[in-house]
């Protein structure tokens, strides 16, 4: 029994450092894959760089995403982090602040 301990503590530390983080990656990369997969033309997006964009077209292994109007840029599919609803995207209506610096260069107020 006394050398049965040493190799059942083997086994175990085996399966919780290598086999659980394992199936773990596995899970999130076809979450990650279903998610790039189910992608659509007008889908709201936020890519890995950290730039929100919609996508305008999609290829096999690439998609075009419109990060401003008129503005049309390709990136590869794995790049796409995650999809935005209509409500998270950042609007381009907003009025510029400029950080809320007023230097006295706008004669208007």
């Amino acid at each position: 029994m006394e050398q049965l301990l040493p190799v059942l503590l083997i086994v175990l530390a085996f399966v919780l450092l290598f086999v659980l983080p394992a199936r773990q990656r596995k899970k999130i990369a076809l979450r990650q894959s279903a998610m790039q997969q189910s992608l659509t033309v007008g889908t709201p997006i936020v890519l890995t760089c950290g730039l929100y964009g919609t996508v305008h077209a999609l290829q096999e292994d690439s998609l075009d995403v419109q990060i401003a109007p008129g503005a049309v840029a390709r990136f590869a599919r794995p790049a796409v982090l995650e999809v935005r609803s209509q409500l998270d995207v950042p609007s381009d209506s907003a009025p510029a602040d400029n950080g809320g610096i007023d230097l006295g260069k706008n004669p208007d107020k």
